[in-house]
């Protein structure tokens, strides 16, 4: 099984590569989402901050459009009733040169140290959503982390099936466009479930405002 897995994954690297190379030259790059027209109260949650982001990070990023906000609702109580959003989109990832940041390594990379992580879907008025759920923990600090990669046609949970989905949307549309979508809810120490359990109610009403956004 582990010999089938290295023969693969360098096989879809390379069939990607090919891909994403011959879309390049007839590729209908969209114009960029205006994300900072999302709306500032957005079910029971409302906008309490929005943060610039660091031009070092942006630099490093290579994103497109960049969006870091932070909601409040007062429907939940405790660090819970927070949700801080961020959202990394790519008009094109033809040069392979730039694309997404996994939220696996970049978690990690900041000094979160992850618990648990697993998959998770979640039904909303536009579709159902797939995405991935982490619970990490940094010093006496714990997050639940929900992060999906969008698409013009799907939600994607994982790396290696977002690129597999690239093949398809370069080959049929001529597009590999994506965001990066990542909802982070503080949580208590035994109070995992319910910060993930607030941070796909958050997903629930945002994923379709995304769906109306996104090109």
């Amino acid at each position: 099984m582990r010999d089938s897995l290295k023969l693969l994954v360098p096989a879809l690297l390379l069939a990607e590569a090919f891909a994403v190379q011959w879309a390049g030259h007839a590729e209908r790059v969209p114009a960029a989402p205006e994300l900072t027209a999302l709306p500032h109260q957005i079910g029971p949650w409302t906008q309490s901050a929005e943060f610039s982001i660091d031009p070092a990070v942006q630099a490093q990023l290579r994103a497109d459009r960049l969006l870091d906000r932070s909601y409040y609702s007062e429907t939940t109580g405790g660090p819970a009733s927070q949700a801080d959003l961020f959202i990394a989109w790519f008009n094109s990832q033809s040069k392979g040169d730039r694309q997404p940041h996994s939220p696996r390594v970049c978690l990690p990379g900041a000094g979160w140290l992850p618990e648990s992580t697993g998959a998770v879907r979640i039904d909303t008025p536009a579709g159902e959503l797939n995405a991935t759920r982490y619970l990490v923990s940094k010093g006496g600090f714990r997050s639940a982390v929900l992060y999906w990669y969008q698409t013009p046609h799907r939600a994607i949970a994982g790396e290696w099936e977002a690129k597999s989905w690239i093949l398809v949307d370069a080959l049929r549309y001529h597009r590999t466009d994506v965001a990066l979508v990542r909802i982070v809810v503080p949580s208590l120490p035994g109070q995992g479930q319910a910060a993930t359990d607030t941070a796909a109610g958050f997903a629930r009403a945002v994923y379709p405002l995304l769906r109306k956004a996104m090109p």
